[in-house]
């Protein structure tokens, strides 16, 4: 499910009722406590946030001209989903958020390769996708990015 919006707000507004105040939440908690340089954007039927252009003009490999991924929130059918790209791709993050996930909530992690799925909004560990939101900064995800994945 896929939810076409321009702006923030515009996807917010289009979100099940039920959802929409978790959901901005979980919004607010990332963008608080991303480090500087990442910039909000609506992408893939997703909001979310990327190194720009103007930091990292060869861009996304996979979307020439694109500003280069990050982190990406999706409200689907039966669930909000949280992408992080850095749990895909740097063992030694995803090995910290699986041990603190039990920590911060009592429900099974569910979760993908980059993935990590809510299915209902009170069991979202807010504390600790703001504690993730810190840990890496461009400089890190586009070091990361260049090794391995750019060809």
């Amino acid at each position: 499910m896929q939810i076409q919006a321009v702006t923030i707000e515009d996807y917010i507004s289009k979100i099940p009722e039920e959802r929409q105040e978790s959901f901005k939440k979980l919004f607010d908690t990332i963008n608080d406590n991303l480090p500087k340089g990442f910039e909000e954007n609506t992408s893939y039927g997703m909001i979310g946030w990327a190194v720009p252009l103007t930091t990292y003009p060869a861009g996304y490999h996979c979307t020439p001209g694109t500003a280069l991924p990050f982190i990406n929130l999706a409200s689907q059918k039966n669930f909000i989903a949280l992408y992080h790209m850095g749990l895909y791709s740097r063992p030694e993050l995803l090995d910290w958020f699986v041990t603190e996930y039990p920590k911060h909530s009592k429900k099974k992690l569910d979760m993908g390769k980059s993935c990590v799925r809510f299915k209902k909004t009170e069991d979202i560990p807010f504390e600790l996708i703001a504690e993730l939101s810190t840990k890496m900064t461009v400089d890190d995800w586009i070091n990361i990015y260049e090794s391995n994945y750019k060809k």
